[in-house]
């Protein structure tokens, strides 16, 4: 059982172990290092041992299964857990609006995530390339999520969000009434073991802020990242005095368990995706476009049962 394909444009320039796992997502990632390992692995006739190798457009893979979307004896079938929300699709870039408690990436082997989903809506084996996020949300953050559905797309994002040259703004709903507009800009540490980070020490993290709204108990605010480090808007809106509501790691204890217990996770919502005016090749269907995610039910109802003042 054997099978040879051609590296697509879609691969070229992308790791050996990667572009395997596009063309075959549901092969165990144990199996691809396995057979690298071992020599069943071939690029124009070559053995490769090299999972970081850099393959090229034109040449000949040789695997040592059978060719995408059939079952072989080392693919387990993709299970499919549903579908998300889509805002906007093209020829080379969808924009999801991700659903809380959801993975933006499986945590497990197949287990359910954005991508997964993705990959069961658009049967990424007949593709001959996976669908892949190119940043993160996290579990309970909701929003605009942009997907690569080529490999052209996906170089070419990961460059735009890499240079901060996507704009990206949130929506959420703070302790407090915050100022009426601000720059955070305190260095953000995390802790790998206990996943948690701190401010005051670390990498350079900075976050822009405006106040929408606020009924003198909480605030609605507008929150640009300006930098992209791990729970970032959490840690820096806790650290003013604003934590925002329904954080149980970084947020206030009396605000989530007694006053507002309804709110079961942070309500923290990637509303604003805004792509530059002008973009090449694969990226010039969003060149410009601006994608807006609609609020999710909880922050919803919450905004429609308070007595907002919204700011001058």
């Amino acid at each position: 059982m054997s099978c040879k394909v051609i590296v697509t444009r879609d691969h070229d320039g992308r790791r050996l172990d990667r572009t395997i796992r596009s063309i075959w997502p549901a092969l165990p990632l144990s199996a691809v290092m396995r057979a690298i390992r071992k020599g069943e692995v071939r690029l124009d006739a070559v053995r490769v041992r090299d999972s970081g190798l850099r393959v090229r457009s034109g040449q000949e893979l040789y695997v040592p299964w059978e060719e995408p979307g059939a079952r072989g004896e080392t693919e387990t079938p993709l299970r499919r857990w549903g579908t998300v929300p889509i805002l906007w699709r093209g020829e080379n870039v969808l924009v999801v609006n991700k659903p809380a408690n959801l993975l933006v990436q499986p945590d497990v082997k197949g287990g359910d995530s954005v991508v997964t989903r993705v990959w069961g809506m658009f049967d990424a084996g007949g593709l001959g390339f996976a669908p892949a996020a190119v940043h993160r949300l996290d579990r309970n953050t909701t929003g605009a999520l942009a997907v690569a559905l080529s490999g052209e797309a996906l170089r070419e994002l990961e460059r735009l969000f890499k240079e901060r040259l996507v704009a990206k703004r949130y929506l959420a709903v703070v302790v407090g009434r915050l100022p009426e507009k601000g720059l955070i800009d305190v260095p953000l540490l995390k802790d790998e073991t206990g996943n948690v980070v701190y401010a005051g020490r670390g990498k350079t993290a900075q976050t822009r802020y405006k106040r929408l709204a606020a009924d003198g108990e909480l605030s609605l605010a507008s929150i640009e990242l300006l930098t992209g480090r791990t729970h970032q808007a959490r840690v820096h809106m806790a650290h003013i005095g604003c934590p925002i509501l329904g954080d149980r790691k970084y947020g206030s204890i009396e605000a989530n368990r007694r006053r507002h217990a309804e709110a079961k996770r942070p309500l923290l919502h990637a509303y604003e995706l805004r792509f530059p005016e002008e973009l090449p090749g694969a990226l010039r269907e969003v060149a410009g476009k601006t994608f807006r995610a609609n609020l999710p039910r909880d922050m919803a109802l919450l905004l429609e049962e308070r007595d907002w003042r919204t700011t001058a």
